[in-house]
């Protein structure tokens, strides 16, 4: 106990709160935006050894600090979102060299090695004139991005599924990932030199890709998988204490490897973002609920404490050092950026370049290697500290004047099915005063649709690429696929995912064992026997809960009927002329629950779960029973 009775906990106290009191003292600042964690550096400035010196050296503080260092680096990886930079344009039409640019990974590749040229040469003139010792290690921390600016700023301009956020994504990707794995390259030169024992940087690889290979075989498993399903709640929650094992395991594997940590932390989150990619939603907000609560905070808090502002005022070159650097940050990243010209105009492509420009993260991670290595002093560590705050408060803002506003987000809602089910879903968005429009398939219903006033495109079935371009798929932000077989909604949600970047795609998927393959494209999947079932559980469970959800449209209900009109045994729903939208949800034949499509025939003695308006429904009910209820 002797231990614990040396640590306090008063200093931690401190700097929670400071990490509590930060979001909300920078939400009253007015007109500029600035990153919360820029307010936390700045707040450790203050108490640290810059200013009021409340906390200085606190075991337990850099214990914290240094896991929130790791949790920085594998969130940095979970935030790689693969269902969003997999996608492809077509390029059909275009030249060989027009091809190869309209490849985000052959810009983003070219970009970064631009910029790391331009950093090592950057670097090398400012050790000639005295500045800086190591010019390796500085054109690295020059050659960095910010994920953690980068994809907020994307998001809140709608812009992380169009083409130019598509691009931006994937360029700060790849500088971020290089980067990493340079840096631990370096690492392993400086401190051993040039030794075999660099590749073992392919064994961290190599249990990367079996770590994932075994997870995701796992995952496939349906016993696994039901266990995983069942423990995922209340006190288990066995996918959260999986991916912080995952986390300290490659952590563990790079260090005794030799190689800097971080590389293990970011491989880490990488496996975590694959193997959540579609549904993972709930573990990352529980992930990055528990980094940016409380860890992540800590180390930026602590990284404040750490700048030494007497060091840097004391030392001229250091001083001369922040104007210096913050053109070379700038610099590195805007001319190689002009490569964008090669596809988009000057202002996204100016725009592209300030956006790129921020550092945040990783250039206070890489500066704090390389002060722990002594190939960094004090000064110039605390100069890369001011040059990261700037750059990733000015540089959204330059990206937001010159983007361009027609670049903002989607408004629209596409159904796309020839089921009168699609219709009533396509009448209700519209309810709620969503800009929603069917697709379908069907002339009938397509003159039905218009006659109730819904919006509706007709095509044929080899002209559904032209329907989704006319209803302006490209502005939508969400796509439903609604058709009664399982590929035709799969190759809907290719094209909404794939080729128009739709956020959000929702299928219905009859045959549960196709799930798997909606999944992996990032659809919302629906099955409509589970969903009836679950809708008539509500409706037995918790008939008043249930009744509220009815009480959205007062006049629709759900009846059941037996069929006992002779006449319609043995006919096909799509032959039946029911009245108004009244749709057939549900069959229960023989003991079984059926889910029927337009080509389902009627039974003697079915019993039918209609839905529709209150009218219509009574009409329909007297047709199936014949002498009515």
């Amino acid at each position: 106990m002797k231990v614990a009775e040396e640590i306090s906990f008063i200093p931690l106290l401190v700097v929670i709160g400071l990490a509590f009191l930060v979001p909300l003292m920078l939400s009253r600042v007015k007109g500029l935006v600035i990153p919360i964690v820029v307010g936390e550096i700045i707040a450790g400035m203050v108490i640290g050894k810059s200013g009021l010196r409340l906390v200085e050296d606190n075991f337990l503080l850099e214990v914290l600090a240094i896991l929130g260092f790791a949790y920085l680096m594998f969130l940095s990886g979970l935030e790689i979102d693969f269902s969003e930079v997999s996608g492809r344009e077509t390029a059909g039409r275009l030249s060989g060299f027009q091809r190869w640019f309209s490849n985000p990974f052959v810009i983003g590749g070219t970009l970064f090695a631009l910029t790391l040229t331009g950093s090592t040469a950057a670097s090398f003139y400012l050790r000639s004139r005295g500045l800086i010792d190591d010019p390796w290690i500085m054109a690295l921390i020059l050659s960095t991005t910010s994920l953690g600016v980068v994809v907020p700023v994307l998001k809140e301009r709608g812009l992380s599924s169009e083409s130019l956020g598509q691009f931006i994504l994937v360029s700060s990707l790849i500088a971020d990932f290089a980067s990493i794995l340079l840096i631990s390259v370096y690492v392993l030169l400086r401190s051993q030199g040039l030794t075999l024992d660099i590749l073992l940087v392919l064994v961290l690889f190599i249990a990367f890709v079996a770590a994932y290979r075994m997870a995701y075989h796992l995952r496939r498993h349906l016993p696994a998988e039901r266990i995983f399903e069942e423990l995922s709640s209340a006190t288990s929650q066995i996918r959260l204490r999986g991916s912080f094992a995952l986390a300290l395991v490659f952590i563990a594997l790079a260090e005794s490897l030799g190689i800097e940590n971080i590389l293990g932390a970011f491989l880490a989150g990488v496996i975590v973002s694959l193997l959540s990619e579609g549904e993972g939603t709930i573990l990352r907000q529980k992930l990055d609920a528990v980094g940016y609560g409380f860890f992540i905070p800590i180390f930026f808090i602590m990284v404040g404490v750490g700048f030494d502002l007497p060091a840097l005022l004391s030392s001229r070159s250091a001083l001369l050092l922040v104007p210096i650097l913050l053109g070379i940050a700038y610099a590195v990243k805007f001319v190689p950026a002009l490569i964008y010209r090669t596809r988009y105009s000057w202002r996204e492509t100016l725009a592209a370049g300030a956006l790129l420009s921020s550092r945040l993260s990783l250039i206070i991670a890489a500066a704090a290697i390389g002060l722990q290595l002594g190939a960094i002093s004090e000064a110039v560590n605390s100069a890369i500290i001011l040059v990261a705050i700037i750059t990733c408060t000015l540089s959204p803002i330059i990206f937001n004047r010159l983007v361009p506003e027609q670049s903002r987000g989607r408004d629209r809602v596409l159904v796309v099915g020839s089921r009168k089910s699609a219709a009533l879903l396509t009448r209700r968005l519209r309810e709620h005063d969503l800009n929603a429009l069917l697709i379908c398939g069907d002339e009938d219903q397509h003159r039905q649709a218009l006659a109730l006033g819904i919006p509706s495109i007709c095509h044929s079935c080899d002209t559904l690429s032209s329907a989704l371009r006319e209803a302006k798929i490209d502005q939508a932000k969400a796509v439903v696929a609604m058709e009664e077989n399982d590929e035709d909604n799969l190759r809907i949600c290719r094209m909404a995912r794939q080729v128009y970047r739709v956020e959000n795609v929702v299928s219905w998927v009859r045959d549960p064992a196709q799930n798997i393959r909606f999944r992996s494209l990032g659809v919302r999947v629906v099955n409509p026997a589970y969903s009836t079932v679950l809708i008539m559980e509500s409706m037995v469970l918790s008939p008043d809960a249930f009744s509220m959800t009815l009480d959205v449209d007062e006049l629709r209900e759900v009846r059941e009927v037996k069929l006992q009109n002779r006449d319609l045994i043995g006919r096909r729903l799509s032959e039946l002329n029911l009245p108004g939208d009244v749709i057939v949800l549900m069959i229960e034949r023989g003991g079984d629950i059926l889910i029927p499509d337009r080509e389902t025939a009627l039974r003697a003695n079915d019993t039918l779960t209609l839905v529709g308006a209150d009218g219509d429904l009574d009409i329909a009910v007297r047709l199936f029973a014949r002498n009515g209820r």
